[in-house]
C-alpha cells in the first residue's frame, strides 16, 4: 500500500522484498506479540470499580511499554533485514516515529479497550495498522544519516 498508494512507484518499480519484510514482521513478530500483550493487559491491569481509569492505565502501559518496544524492534529488524545499520536507523527515525505514534494510537487504543471485546482487539489494531504500516514502511524506506538535511518523514505539518 505504501509503495503504490503513497509513493506511487508503479508495479514495475515495486519492491517485493520490502513487502516481504513487512509481511514477515507483521505475521511472525507483531501479530503474536500483540495477541499475547492484549491478554496480559486484560488479566494484569485491573482497577475494580473504576473502568475508565483501568482503560487509561492499559493505554498508558500499551504506549509506554508495548508501542515503544515494538517500534524499536520494528526499526531494528528492518535495518538488519535490509543489511543497514540499526543504530543509525534508530537514531534518525525512532523518536520522530514515536511522537507520531502518540498522536494516533492512544485514542485508538482507548476506544479499542473500552468498546471492543478482547478477542477482536488485534483485528481492530490490524485495520488501523493498514494506514500506520504505510507510514512505517515509508519512514523506513527513507534514507537516513547525517547527510540528510531533514530526517523527519513525513514532515510535521
Amino acid at each position: 500500500m505504501a509503495q503504490q498508494l503513497i509513493e506511487k512507484k508503479g508495479f514495475s518499480a515495486h519492491e517485493l522484498a520490502r513487502t516481504g519484510r513487512m509481511a514477515l514482521y507483521g505475521g511472525c513478530v507483531f501479530g503474536p506479540a500483540a495477541t499475547t500483550w492484549f491478554g496480559f493487559l486484560q488479566k494484569r491491569i485491573r482497577i475494580p470499580g473504576s473502568p475508565n481509569l483501568e482503560i487509561v492505565a492499559r493505554v498508558a502501559a500499551d504506549q509506554c511499554v508495548f508501542a515503544s518496544t515494538n517500534l524499536f524492534v520494528f526499526l531494528s529488524s528492518m535495518a538488519i533485514m535490509e543489511g543497514t545499520d540499526p543504530k543509525r536507523k534508530l537514531e534518525t527515525t525512532y523518536f520522530e516515529a514515536l511522537k507520531k505514534n502518540w498522536m494516533v494510537w492512544p485514542v485508538v487504543q482507548f476506544t479499542n479497550f473500552k468498546f471492543v471485546p478482547l478477542e477482536h482487539r488485534v483485528l481492530v489494531v490490524n485495520v488501523i495498522s493498514l494506514g500506520w504500516n504505510c507510514y512505517l514502511s515509508f519512514l523506513n524506506s527513507q534514507p537516513s544519516g547525517p547527510h540528510i538535511d531533514n530526517p523527519t518523514y513525513p514532515p510535521d505539518v
